[in-house]
């Protein structure tokens, strides 16, 4: 059995991405349909409830990095409530010879933090006057090596991007990976005389006083966002559990083609949007040349682990920040743990903690493929000696594989950046969107998302 449906814009993906960008199309009257691989909405976005525990199963948190986000959360009030981290969100403590240390927040815990050298803290005096780079192609941990100095790389920007990209500083290119940063030098010359430039332009626009940087989650869990999207867009017009969807270019739009329960769905239209990964890209446009398909085959992915650990009682030290980096150059078997408890509400029964370890990354992608009973002796064995815990036995576990978790912007970057305009100027009406450009995180998604539906409006 078949059936035949006509159009406006087709989405592909139920994520985030997709459902805020069919959102604002539907506020703007247009006839949108989403098409999704799995039987709910909220892509990777998935919050569970189980034992007195509230935890997500994808991302746990986002961050306020542009007024998007604040924007979305006012357009959604009454359907999902902002919940904003704790004060205490912002420590961020940093695994070093066997202890925590705080992150520095200011000057003078800059000065006597453990974490960096002496020769480093006189090296950021010297920052704002230092030159700025010319290689558009510098990777991050060069950059940091040149501007701040090996131990700020070390201690500070290596934990930092294994909680972000569970990447390497080596591979990521700052130009594609942390534009802002990379503006920092190039716009103003340096990275604090160019946040302090940024601080006062913020001052002089409300707008982007939206922009708070907080650490944030809905009441409830991030599923709330999620689902309060799906219900503004109509449930009606998201198709679930479609599979071997393609997508056909013909003279006046598209025609994409999918199965529901071994039914054939046609459905024209006369734009297409796509949101997918670039492992799926591929097989949704069968019409890409050799030579367009080669920058998405290209795109390296992050392999992750996340254990999901709760206490109903906790009986080790005060977990009174967002959570621990841990260094690549202290050798140990995790990425990092976030305290998830300590700064959202209703996440673990009262005395209780909960707790979010990652594991794996491009550095340690053997993790990924051992055995659940190696991967638990591994996370008991280095919770005992980082979180002051007598002995692991969580009322809670849970463990999780991503083989695609977070794409690498490297060096091929560029490459697929323009291969995206040149294949959507080729075929007008198509758009690839996604974590395949414009940045990783949820504020990204839901700016990209924003920036597009006006676009195509």
């Amino acid at each position: 059995m078949s059936s035949t449906i006509e159009k406006d814009i087709v989405i592909i993906g139920a994520g985030l991405t997709g459902l805020t960008l069919a959102f604002y199309l539907k506020k703007q009257g247009k006839n949108v349909l989403i098409i999704e691989k799995s039987g709910k909405s909220g892509g990777v976005i998935n919050t569970e409830n189980e034992n007195g525990f509230v935890f997500e199963t994808g991302p746990n948190t986002g961050v306020v990095g542009n007024p998007e986000v604040a924007e979305l959360f006012e357009e959604l009030e009454g359907l999902c409530k902002f919940e904003a981290a704790d004060p205490s969100a912002k420590r961020r403590l940093i695994w070093k010879k066997g202890k925590w240390h705080a992150l520095p927040s200011g000057l003078i815990s800059a000065a006597t933090t453990p974490l960096f050298s002496l020769k480093d803290k006189f090296k950021v005096l010297g920052e704002p006057f230092r030159k700025k780079g010319e290689n558009p192609e510098e990777n991050l941990a060069d950059l940091v090596k040149r501007r701040l100095g090996v131990s700020f790389l070390n201690y500070a920007i290596d934990p930092f991007i294994s909680g972000i990209y569970a990447g390497d500083p080596s591979y990521l290119i700052p130009k594609y990976a942390l534009p802002k940063l990379y503006a920092l030098e190039q716009d103003y010359g340096s990275f604090i005389k160019g946040s302090m430039q940024k601080a006062k332009e913020k001052k002089n626009n409300p707008r982007l006083q939206k922009a708070t940087k907080d650490v944030f989650s809905a009441e409830g869990g991030l599923s709330q966002i999620t689902k309060a999207l799906a219900d503004k867009i109509g449930i009606e017009n998201i198709l679930f559990n479609a599979e071997n969807t393609r997508i056909n270019s013909e003279e006046n739009g598209f025609v994409v083609q999918t199965e529901i329960n071994h039914g054939s769905i046609q459905i024209n239209a006369k734009k297409v949007v796509t949101t997918s990964g670039a492992n799926e890209l591929l097989n949704l446009l069968p019409f890409l040349s050799e030579k367009e398909k080669e920058p998405f085959q290209q795109l390296k992915y992050a392999t992750v682990v996340q254990a999901i650990v709760g206490f109903k009682k906790w009986a080790g030290i005060q977990l009174n920040a967002f959570g621990g980096l841990v260094p690549t150059i202290e050798n140990k078997n995790i990425l990092g743990a976030l305290f998830t408890s300590s700064f959202f509400s209703k996440r673990a029964p009262k005395e209780g903690a909960l707790i979010s370890v990652f594991m794996g990354g491009t550095k340690r992608p053997d993790i990924f493929e051992m055995s659940n009973e190696n991967i638990q002796l591994m996370l008991g064995k280095e919770l005992v000696e980082m979180l002051g815990i007598p002995d692991f036995s969580p009322d809670l576990l849970k463990i999780y594989r991503y083989k695609y978790a977070i794409p690498q912007y490297g060096l091929s970057s560029v490459q697929r950046f323009e291969t995206i305009k040149k294949v959507q100027q080729k075929y007008p009406g198509l758009f690839i969107a996604g974590n395949v450009r414009d940045g990783i995180g949820m504020a990204d998604r839901i700016k990209q998302a924003r920036t597009l539906a006006e676009e195509l409006a």
